[in-house]
């Protein structure tokens, strides 16, 4: 048996990880699905990355939890990248679900392209509260592009505001991911266009790992909903030994 720890992504919280946890304890691990500060029910939307990633350092040590294989979906690619930066002693594996992978100093908006940064700060600054949301039509096209029209609508009606600061600011680091000692997974989604091909998950950000485990699926960037059984078989391959 393992233990694995399911960080998400933006606008979500840990229960929309749900359906696939119940697939990985059907196969015998434990799971655990946290939420990230800046995504739980009452939170501040002003909160930045550093909250985000103690939040995950706290709920690990909290729940003294060890030998864990993290996995970070999308945005929760920051939050793991500084979790492994801070208490690597606590975790086995890394894996990152077509997610960011920075060095040190990077922020998130560093890693995506030009005109998708100014359509965030564009909706952060219409909402003026700290916080961005997704308009529907770029969630139904780029994010979810493999679900049905009724399983992308319920899927984003459980979306939430998501603190813009956790976007812009930098990640510190003393080592950055090349170098951090443990094993690291990359599992990719084929059909995902959450960003653009030209400037796609893998390798243009995979290959920051240096030596990772690729595991490629079918599926859009929110396969969580689509097809959360697929997921969670190929978490299972990034994840063994």
């Amino acid at each position: 048996m393992s233990t694995y720890v399911l960080v998400h992504g933006a606008w979500h919280t840990g229960a929309e990880l749900a359906p696939v946890a119940a697939h990985l304890r059907e196969a015998g691990h434990a799971v655990f699905t946290p939420t990230i500060e800046g995504n739980r029910p009452g939170d501040v939307k002003t909160s930045g990355l550093e909250e985000a990633i103690e939040s995950i350092v706290d709920y690990l040590v909290e729940n003294a939890l060890s030998d864990v294989i993290l996995l970070g979906h999308s945005y929760g690619g920051m939050v793991i990248t500084g979790v492994a930066d801070r208490i690597p002693e606590r975790l086995r594996r890394l894996i990152y679900w077509v997610a960011f992978v920075p060095n040190d100093g990077e922020a998130l908006v560093d890693m995506v392209p030009p005109d998708r940064v100014a359509i965030f700060e564009a909706l952060a600054a219409e909402r003026g509260d700290g916080s961005v949301v997704l308009p529907f039509q770029v969630w139904r096209e780029a994010f979810i592009n493999d679900a049905d029209l009724e399983t992308a609508t319920r899927a984003y009606e459980l979306l939430n505001p998501h603190p813009f600061r956790t976007f812009t600011d930098k990640i510190a680091l003393r080592t950055n991911p090349a170098e951090i000692a443990l094993p690291k997974s990359y599992l990719l989604c084929t059909e995902d266009t959450a960003l653009p091909h030209s400037a796609w998950w893998h390798p243009r950000l995979s290959e920051k790992l240096s030596l990772f485990r690729l595991v490629q699926t079918s599926g859009s960037h929110e396969l969580c909903f689509s097809d959360p059984a697929r997921l969670a078989k190929a978490i299972l391959e990034a994840g063994r030994d």
